[in-house]
Protein backbone atom coordinates (compact mmCIF):
# COMPACT_ATOMS: atom_id res chain seq x y z
CA UNK A 1 0.00 0.00 0.00
CA UNK A 2 1.52 3.32 -0.72
CA UNK A 3 1.46 6.42 1.78
CA UNK A 4 -1.16 8.30 -0.02
CA UNK A 5 -3.71 5.02 0.03
CA UNK A 6 -2.40 4.71 3.87
CA UNK A 7 -3.93 8.36 3.79
CA UNK A 8 -7.02 8.04 2.18
CA UNK A 9 -10.31 6.95 3.87
CA UNK A 10 -12.30 6.24 1.17
CA UNK A 11 -9.60 3.41 0.11
CA UNK A 12 -9.80 2.44 3.75
CA UNK A 13 -13.08 1.67 2.84
CA UNK A 14 -12.36 -0.14 0.04
CA UNK A 15 -10.22 -2.27 1.15
CA UNK A 16 -12.03 -3.62 4.42
CA UNK A 17 -14.65 -4.46 2.28
CA UNK A 18 -13.16 -6.25 0.19
CA UNK A 19 -11.25 -8.30 2.77
CA UNK A 20 -14.69 -9.02 4.74
CA UNK A 21 -16.23 -10.32 1.02
CA UNK A 22 -12.94 -12.81 0.80
CA UNK A 23 -13.64 -14.11 4.07
CA UNK A 24 -17.31 -14.03 4.05
CA UNK A 25 -19.66 -16.84 5.00
CA UNK A 26 -23.19 -15.55 5.43
CA UNK A 27 -23.58 -12.71 2.55
CA UNK A 28 -22.81 -13.33 -1.30
CA UNK A 29 -23.42 -11.09 -4.49
CA UNK A 30 -24.65 -12.16 -7.21
CA UNK A 31 -23.05 -11.23 -10.39
CA UNK A 32 -25.85 -11.46 -12.07
CA UNK A 33 -28.21 -10.03 -10.60
CA UNK A 34 -25.56 -6.63 -10.72
CA UNK A 35 -25.46 -7.38 -14.72
CA UNK A 36 -29.34 -7.11 -14.85
CA UNK A 37 -29.71 -3.83 -12.16
CA UNK A 38 -26.72 -2.26 -14.51
CA UNK A 39 -28.82 -3.01 -17.31
CA UNK A 40 -32.16 -1.65 -15.91
CA UNK A 41 -30.09 1.55 -14.52
CA UNK A 42 -28.45 2.64 -18.39
CA UNK A 43 -30.81 5.08 -19.05
CA UNK A 44 -30.89 6.66 -15.75
CA UNK A 45 -27.39 6.85 -15.37
CA UNK A 46 -26.54 9.19 -17.62
CA UNK A 47 -28.81 11.97 -15.71
CA UNK A 48 -27.26 11.59 -12.33
CA UNK A 49 -26.23 14.87 -10.46
CA UNK A 50 -25.70 15.97 -7.03
CA UNK A 51 -28.70 18.35 -7.99
CA UNK A 52 -30.73 15.41 -7.39
CA UNK A 53 -30.29 16.23 -3.16
CA UNK A 54 -33.56 17.08 -2.38
CA UNK A 55 -33.01 21.05 -1.07
CA UNK A 56 -36.74 21.38 0.17
CA UNK A 57 -36.68 18.42 2.67
CA UNK A 58 -33.13 20.50 3.88
CA UNK A 59 -32.46 23.53 4.89
CA UNK A 60 -31.22 25.36 2.00
CA UNK A 61 -30.53 28.82 1.84
CA UNK A 62 -28.29 30.27 -1.37
CA UNK A 63 -27.46 33.96 0.46
CA UNK A 64 -26.41 31.59 4.26
CA UNK A 65 -23.76 28.96 2.83
CA UNK A 66 -21.74 29.19 6.45
CA UNK A 67 -25.56 28.14 7.73
CA UNK A 68 -26.28 25.24 5.43
CA UNK A 69 -22.65 23.67 6.40
CA UNK A 70 -23.45 24.13 9.95
CA UNK A 71 -27.25 22.33 9.30
CA UNK A 72 -24.91 19.44 7.37
CA UNK A 73 -22.96 18.82 9.41
CA UNK A 74 -25.56 19.00 12.72
CA UNK A 75 -27.65 16.69 10.10
CA UNK A 76 -25.10 13.94 9.76
CA UNK A 77 -23.30 14.11 13.45
CA UNK A 78 -27.02 12.79 14.14
CA UNK A 79 -28.39 10.44 11.23
CA UNK A 80 -28.64 7.02 12.55
CA UNK A 81 -30.50 4.19 14.15
CA UNK A 82 -33.90 5.46 13.52
CA UNK A 83 -35.74 1.93 13.67
CA UNK A 84 -35.97 1.81 17.29
CA UNK A 85 -39.11 4.65 17.33
CA UNK A 86 -41.64 2.92 15.59
CA UNK A 87 -42.38 5.86 12.89
CA UNK A 88 -39.27 7.86 13.49
CA UNK A 89 -37.63 8.34 9.85
CA UNK A 90 -35.21 10.22 8.37
CA UNK A 91 -37.14 12.50 6.88
CA UNK A 92 -38.38 13.79 10.35
CA UNK A 93 -34.69 14.32 11.80
CA UNK A 94 -33.63 16.31 8.35
CA UNK A 95 -37.14 18.36 8.57
CA UNK A 96 -37.00 18.99 12.63
CA UNK A 97 -33.50 20.56 11.94
CA UNK A 98 -34.66 22.17 8.76
CA UNK A 99 -37.68 23.96 10.69
CA UNK A 100 -35.16 24.68 13.92
CA UNK A 101 -33.03 26.79 11.93
CA UNK A 102 -35.29 28.70 10.32
CA UNK A 103 -37.57 29.28 13.14
CA UNK A 104 -34.02 30.29 15.02
CA UNK A 105 -30.85 31.66 13.12
CA UNK A 106 -28.52 30.91 16.19
CA UNK A 107 -30.19 27.08 16.81
CA UNK A 108 -27.10 25.64 15.79
CA UNK A 109 -24.36 27.83 16.92
CA UNK A 110 -21.28 26.21 17.87
CA UNK A 111 -21.71 27.36 21.91
CA UNK A 112 -24.66 25.75 21.90
CA UNK A 113 -24.36 22.76 20.59
CA UNK A 114 -21.35 22.17 22.82
CA UNK A 115 -23.54 22.35 26.01
CA UNK A 116 -26.66 20.29 24.94
CA UNK A 117 -28.20 17.89 26.28
CA UNK A 118 -30.77 15.01 25.19
CA UNK A 119 -34.35 17.03 25.87
CA UNK A 120 -32.29 19.68 24.42
CA UNK A 121 -31.68 17.30 21.18
CA UNK A 122 -35.32 16.25 21.50
CA UNK A 123 -36.58 20.20 20.76
CA UNK A 124 -34.30 21.02 18.33
CA UNK A 125 -35.85 17.97 15.79
CA UNK A 126 -39.36 18.70 17.29
CA UNK A 127 -39.97 15.58 18.86
CA UNK A 128 -42.05 15.22 21.68
CA UNK A 129 -40.96 11.05 22.78
CA UNK A 130 -37.25 10.23 23.77
CA UNK A 131 -35.39 9.93 20.89
CA UNK A 132 -33.31 6.54 20.57
CA UNK A 133 -29.95 6.87 21.45
CA UNK A 134 -30.59 9.98 22.50
CA UNK A 135 -27.96 10.90 25.43
CA UNK A 136 -25.38 9.46 22.32
CA UNK A 137 -27.14 12.20 20.31
CA UNK A 138 -26.20 14.68 22.76
CA UNK A 139 -22.78 13.32 23.08
CA UNK A 140 -21.97 14.02 19.81
CA UNK A 141 -23.16 17.41 19.20
CA UNK A 142 -21.71 18.99 22.41
CA UNK A 143 -18.36 16.97 20.67
CA UNK A 144 -19.32 18.71 17.12
CA UNK A 145 -19.81 21.91 18.96
CA UNK A 146 -16.90 22.59 21.42
CA UNK A 147 -14.17 20.77 18.36
CA UNK A 148 -15.80 23.58 16.03
CA UNK A 149 -15.34 26.05 18.72
CA UNK A 150 -11.27 24.95 19.19
CA UNK A 151 -10.50 24.68 15.77
CA UNK A 152 -12.51 26.08 13.12
CA UNK A 153 -13.84 29.29 14.73
CA UNK A 154 -17.22 27.31 15.24
CA UNK A 155 -18.01 26.69 12.01
CA UNK A 156 -18.34 23.74 9.67
CA UNK A 157 -17.64 26.10 6.61
CA UNK A 158 -14.12 26.66 7.48
CA UNK A 159 -13.77 23.08 8.29
CA UNK A 160 -15.11 22.36 4.40
CA UNK A 161 -13.05 25.32 3.26
CA UNK A 162 -9.89 23.12 5.16
CA UNK A 163 -10.14 20.09 2.78
CA UNK A 164 -9.50 22.13 -0.44
CA UNK A 165 -11.94 21.01 -2.83
CA UNK A 166 -10.98 17.59 -1.53
CA UNK A 167 -13.70 14.99 -1.08
CA UNK A 168 -11.06 12.58 1.09
CA UNK A 169 -9.56 15.10 2.46
CA UNK A 170 -12.58 16.34 4.17
CA UNK A 171 -13.69 12.97 5.29
CA UNK A 172 -10.52 12.76 6.53
CA UNK A 173 -10.53 15.84 8.58
CA UNK A 174 -13.80 15.02 9.72
CA UNK A 175 -13.23 11.97 11.26
CA UNK A 176 -9.61 13.08 12.53
CA UNK A 177 -11.59 16.35 14.79
CA UNK A 178 -15.03 14.53 15.34
CA UNK A 179 -14.39 10.94 17.66
CA UNK A 180 -18.01 10.48 16.45
CA UNK A 181 -17.80 9.91 13.30
CA UNK A 182 -14.77 7.19 13.42
CA UNK A 183 -16.84 4.22 12.35
CA UNK A 184 -14.21 1.72 13.04
CA UNK A 185 -14.76 -1.88 14.39
CA UNK A 186 -11.96 -4.70 14.98
CA UNK A 187 -13.39 -8.05 13.19
CA UNK A 188 -11.09 -11.61 13.10
CA UNK A 189 -8.40 -9.30 14.48
CA UNK A 190 -8.55 -6.71 12.03
CA UNK A 191 -9.38 -2.74 12.21
CA UNK A 192 -11.85 -2.41 9.59
CA UNK A 193 -13.41 1.04 8.32
CA UNK A 194 -16.87 2.20 7.18
CA UNK A 195 -17.09 5.80 7.70
CA UNK A 196 -20.90 5.78 7.15
CA UNK A 197 -21.65 9.52 8.20
CA UNK A 198 -18.41 11.21 7.30
CA UNK A 199 -18.74 9.99 3.77
CA UNK A 200 -22.53 11.28 3.71
CA UNK A 201 -21.66 14.47 4.86
CA UNK A 202 -19.16 15.20 2.58
CA UNK A 203 -22.20 13.75 -0.14
CA UNK A 204 -24.64 15.77 1.19
CA UNK A 205 -21.96 19.01 1.13
CA UNK A 206 -22.09 18.19 -2.41
CA UNK A 207 -25.50 17.63 -2.92
CA UNK A 208 -26.44 20.69 -1.40
CA UNK A 209 -24.55 23.22 -2.76
CA UNK A 210 -24.79 21.42 -6.53
CA UNK A 211 -21.34 20.43 -7.25
CA UNK A 212 -20.54 24.69 -6.61
CA UNK A 213 -19.09 26.73 -4.25
CA UNK A 214 -18.28 25.17 -0.86
CA UNK A 215 -19.94 21.84 -2.96
CA UNK A 216 -17.07 21.55 -5.10
CA UNK A 217 -15.05 18.62 -5.10
CA UNK A 218 -12.82 17.34 -7.88
CA UNK A 219 -12.59 13.83 -6.28
CA UNK A 220 -16.21 13.17 -5.49
CA UNK A 221 -15.73 9.95 -7.48
CA UNK A 222 -13.43 8.49 -4.51
CA UNK A 223 -16.27 8.62 -1.77
CA UNK A 224 -18.25 5.07 -1.24
CA UNK A 225 -21.68 4.14 -0.46
CA UNK A 226 -22.85 5.08 2.71
CA UNK A 227 -23.09 1.92 4.21
CA UNK A 228 -26.28 1.60 5.87
CA UNK A 229 -29.49 -0.42 6.87
CA UNK A 230 -31.58 0.82 4.05
CA UNK A 231 -29.60 -0.30 0.81
CA UNK A 232 -28.80 -3.94 1.67
CA UNK A 233 -32.57 -4.19 1.41
CA UNK A 234 -32.82 -2.70 -1.58
CA UNK A 235 -30.06 -5.09 -3.14
CA UNK A 236 -31.25 -7.91 -1.53
CA UNK A 237 -34.58 -7.34 -3.12
CA UNK A 238 -33.02 -6.51 -6.70
CA UNK A 239 -31.32 -9.71 -6.69
CA UNK A 240 -28.04 -8.37 -6.03
CA UNK A 241 -27.18 -9.54 -2.10
CA UNK A 242 -27.83 -13.66 -1.09
CA UNK A 243 -28.11 -14.31 2.75
CA UNK A 244 -27.98 -17.61 3.88
CA UNK A 245 -30.60 -18.92 5.11
CA UNK A 246 -29.78 -18.57 9.15
CA UNK A 247 -29.17 -14.68 8.09
CA UNK A 248 -31.62 -14.30 6.30
CA UNK A 249 -34.26 -15.46 9.08
CA UNK A 250 -32.50 -13.32 11.59
CA UNK A 251 -33.24 -9.96 9.34
CA UNK A 252 -36.75 -11.28 8.59
CA UNK A 253 -37.71 -11.82 12.01
CA UNK A 254 -36.22 -8.35 12.89
CA UNK A 255 -33.52 -9.72 15.39
CA UNK A 256 -31.15 -7.58 16.61
CA UNK A 257 -27.59 -8.23 15.32
CA UNK A 258 -24.75 -6.83 17.13
CA UNK A 259 -22.10 -4.69 16.31
CA UNK A 260 -19.09 -5.77 14.93
CA UNK A 261 -20.90 -9.43 14.55
CA UNK A 262 -20.62 -11.32 11.48
CA UNK A 263 -23.38 -10.91 10.71
CA UNK A 264 -23.49 -6.92 10.88
CA UNK A 265 -20.20 -6.45 9.16
CA UNK A 266 -20.97 -8.97 6.03
CA UNK A 267 -24.29 -7.01 5.62
CA UNK A 268 -22.11 -3.92 5.51
CA UNK A 269 -19.23 -5.04 3.35
CA UNK A 270 -21.03 -6.81 1.15
CA UNK A 271 -22.96 -3.66 0.16
CA UNK A 272 -20.00 -1.41 -0.12
CA UNK A 273 -18.09 -3.95 -2.87
CA UNK A 274 -21.76 -4.47 -4.46
CA UNK A 275 -22.37 -0.70 -5.25
CA UNK A 276 -18.89 -1.06 -6.73
CA UNK A 277 -19.89 -3.79 -8.65
CA UNK A 278 -22.70 -1.90 -9.91
CA UNK A 279 -20.80 1.05 -10.56
CA UNK A 280 -18.06 -0.53 -12.75
CA UNK A 281 -21.24 -2.46 -14.57
CA UNK A 282 -22.56 0.35 -15.29
CA UNK A 283 -19.63 2.90 -16.70
CA UNK A 284 -18.71 -0.47 -18.80
CA UNK A 285 -21.78 -0.59 -20.43
CA UNK A 286 -22.29 3.13 -21.38
CA UNK A 287 -18.62 3.45 -22.70
CA UNK A 288 -19.62 0.36 -24.80
CA UNK A 289 -22.41 2.19 -25.93
CA UNK A 290 -20.32 5.63 -26.52
CA UNK A 291 -22.56 7.51 -23.64
CA UNK A 292 -20.84 9.37 -21.06
CA UNK A 293 -22.91 9.59 -17.15
CA UNK A 294 -20.39 12.55 -15.87
CA UNK A 295 -21.88 12.17 -12.45
CA UNK A 296 -22.30 8.40 -12.02
CA UNK A 297 -20.27 7.66 -8.81
CA UNK A 298 -20.96 5.29 -5.59
CA UNK A 299 -22.65 8.85 -4.28
CA UNK A 300 -25.38 8.96 -6.71
CA UNK A 301 -25.98 5.31 -7.04
CA UNK A 302 -26.54 4.96 -2.91
CA UNK A 303 -28.80 8.08 -3.57
CA UNK A 304 -30.97 6.04 -6.26
CA UNK A 305 -30.85 2.94 -4.57
CA UNK A 306 -31.63 4.35 -1.31
CA UNK A 307 -34.81 6.45 -2.61
CA UNK A 308 -35.82 3.19 -4.18
CA UNK A 309 -35.98 1.81 -0.93
CA UNK A 310 -38.25 4.61 1.05
CA UNK A 311 -40.68 4.08 -1.93
CA UNK A 312 -40.65 0.78 -1.57
CA UNK A 313 -40.47 0.58 2.04
CA UNK A 314 -43.81 -0.95 2.86
CA UNK A 315 -43.43 -3.81 0.02
CA UNK A 316 -39.80 -4.71 0.93
CA UNK A 317 -38.62 -7.09 3.64
CA UNK A 318 -37.30 -5.84 6.74
CA UNK A 319 -33.72 -4.18 7.08
CA UNK A 320 -30.88 -5.62 9.63
CA UNK A 321 -31.40 -3.97 13.05
CA UNK A 322 -27.96 -2.81 14.81
CA UNK A 323 -27.98 -0.64 17.77
CA UNK A 324 -25.29 1.82 17.05
CA UNK A 325 -24.37 5.54 16.49
CA UNK A 326 -22.47 4.59 13.09
CA UNK A 327 -25.49 4.58 10.46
Amino acid sequence: MSGAEELNPCFAVRQSAEWVLSQTQLVSIDDGGIQQLAASLADAAPHFSPASFDRTLHFWDPAQPERVSQYLLVLDALNFCFWPQEGLEYEHLAGGLRQAVQADPQALHAERLATVDGPGVRRLLRQERPLPLEEERARLLREVGAALLDQYQGQAANLIQAAGQSAVRLVRLVTAVFRGFRDHCIYRGRQLFFYKRAQIFVGDVWGAFHGAGLGRFTDIDQLTMFADYRVPVVLRELGVLRYAPSLAAAVDAKQELAPGSQEEVEIRAATVVAVERLRGELQRRLAAEGRQAPHLCSVTLDWWLWEEGERNIQRHRPHHRTLTIHY
